[in-house]
């Protein structure tokens, strides 16, 4: 049976449909290892695969359970349930009798084991890499953050620029606002880091967020050293950097770097100057700690200050034309942008850029909204802003930057809710499934 392209598709698109009828079981090996080894395969879960492989294979066991071992290479166990593999894979006597498929079993077995300790290096193949039918894209997710009312938020949604469209994501365990995002993506692991939860306390929690996951949930892993709200977070392979912040009492200028392969903080050099809402950015493997407020003039920070992980060194660059706390820092083409902020009178709307290359800051075009407090992403060659404050209401709205023309643009899809001091990054389009 030769199959045409059309029907190949229609195939994948219908999985569950085509696999419970007489003509999947005449399919060949060959087609059997296209199909199931597509990444366009729409299917309810790889259980349903692994069940059809077995399926296929009892059709014609004489000749076809040699070929076990070959068909289950491409049947994504990782991604299936512990209590599926323990209670149905290992039960199931076509499988049981295979030595060469036990390998597969043990490595999904590894796989859910080092998951349960939250944040984990996990290696990573095909078979824990969830299917992606369509291709992949990416969109921008939003975490908690203050709503209206000082509502203290544990939603979180995400804004997929092909469809225009927000849908919310996993709730967090706790409403949290005034922390930092991150995004691993060797890992495909989220932390959210900090923050600030009612009824005043300031955080050293950090909540884990598995993407690959079949059931997105956070949880709850290392704790930082040190207590941080309204702190600067960055990744540099793969370690998470904690800087600046308030911990309740004090404005800060130490900070702390998260190794994911030992799961422990440690403290790093202090900045020269303390900056609580400050924005952070990554250029060039280089930290940027741009602005803030070091709790003892009334005008904010101008000044910015560069961290070389390598020398475990801050160094002094170039001033901003204005002081801004509270704004929000993007890297977009090798140039940093610092976005927005306050002086301590006034929300501002007005951006500067910092080329490292020239040591120099320039001003680009003013957004269309006053934001403090806001979030930042950047896609698609665009930089995006959303949600914050002007100042008297929160703002439930994102505008977009480009850089070709020098000209913002809002986007005409607002959140499901209004947010400031919120976390924002971008990932693999996903489909969430909460527990």
């Amino acid at each position: 049976m030769q199959l045409s392209t059309s029907s190949e598709l229609y195939i994948q698109q219908h999985f569950s449909d085509v696999v419970e009828g007489e003509e999947f079981l005449s399919m060949s090996y060959d087609q059997m290892v296209k199909l199931i080894s597509s990444e366009e395969l729409t299917a309810p879960s790889e259980e349903k695969i692994f069940e059809s492989v077995i399926r296929w294979v009892k059709h014609d066991l004489g000749s076809r359970k040699q070929i076990l071992p070959q068909l289950i290479e491409h049947v994504r166990l990782p991604l299936t349930s512990r209590d599926y593999i323990l209670e149905k894979v290992l039960d199931e006597p076509v499988f049981n009798s295979c030595l060469e498929c036990k390998d597969y079993v043990i490595e999904a077995l590894h796989f859910h084991l080092l998951k349960s300790d939250g944040l984990i290096t996990i290696p990573h193949n095909i078979r824990t890499k969830p299917r992606q039918p369509g291709g992949t894209h990416k969109v921008i997710l939003v975490v908690g953050g203050l709503g209206h009312g000082n509502a203290i938020l544990d939603s979180t949604e995400f804004y997929d620029p092909k469809l225009n469209q927000w849908k919310s994501g996993p709730k967090m365990i706790t409403p949290l606002y005034y922390g930092g995002l991150a995004v691993l993506k060797d890992n495909n692991i989220m932390l959210y880091v900090g923050g600030h939860k009612y009824p005043s306390t300031t955080c050293k929690s950090v909540f884990v967020l598995d993407l690959s996951s079949e059931l997105t949930s956070w949880k709850p892993t290392v704790d930082m050293l040190v207590k941080r709200q309204h702190l600067g977070i960055g990744v540099i392979n793969n370690y998470v950097f904690a800087v600046g912040g308030y911990d309740g009492e004090c404005f800060l200028n130490s900070a702390e770097v998260f190794d994911c392969r030992n799961r422990k903080w440690r403290l790093i050099s202090n900045m020269s100057t303390k900056r609580s809402g400050v924005g952070l950015g990554v250029l060039n493997n280089l930290l940027y700690a741009v602005g803030g407020f070091d709790g003892i003039s009334q005008q904010r920070l101008k000044s910015v200050e560069c961290y070389n992980p390598s020398l475990d060194k801050w160094t002094t660059v170039a001033e901003m034309f204005i002081g801004r706390s509270a704004l929000v820092v993007g890297i977009l083409d090798g140039v940093l942008y610092a976005v927005g902020g306050h002086d301590g009178f006034h929300v501002h709307r007005t951006v500067e850029a910092y080329r490292p290359s020239t040591g120099v800051w320039t001003t680009v075009a003013d957004m269309h909204l006053c934001r403090r407090d806001a979030g930042v992403a950047v896609l698609d060659g665009l930089l995006y802003v959303v949600g914050g404050s002007d100042g008297r209401c929160v703002l439930d709205s994102i505008e977009c930057y480009n850089p070709n023309t020098n000209t913002w643009t809002m986007v005409t899809a607002s959140m499901n809710v209004p947010r400031n001091y919120l976390g924002v990054v971008v990932i693999d389009s996903l489909n969430f499934k909460t527990c």
